[in-house]
């Protein structure tokens, strides 16, 4: 019975993480992918926006 509580740990680990990479694969892309571009482009505007910025007033 020691090997089937060695082997419990390693197999409950090995289902969440396949569980976690098939949530991932499947929240990539569809239906909210357009929104979800729009956000990460805004965010990197305004960063890259901010630091132009603080370049132009430090020369």
């Amino acid at each position: 019975m020691d090997y089937v509580s060695a082997l419990v740990p390693p197999v409950v680990m090995a289902v969440f993480f396949i569980g976690v990479i098939r949530v991932i694969v499947k929240t990539q892309g569809g239906a909210n992918k357009a929104k979800e571009d729009a956000a990460v482009d805004a965010a990197l505007a305004r960063v890259e926006g901010t630091q132009q910025a603080s370049a132009r007033g430090d020369a």
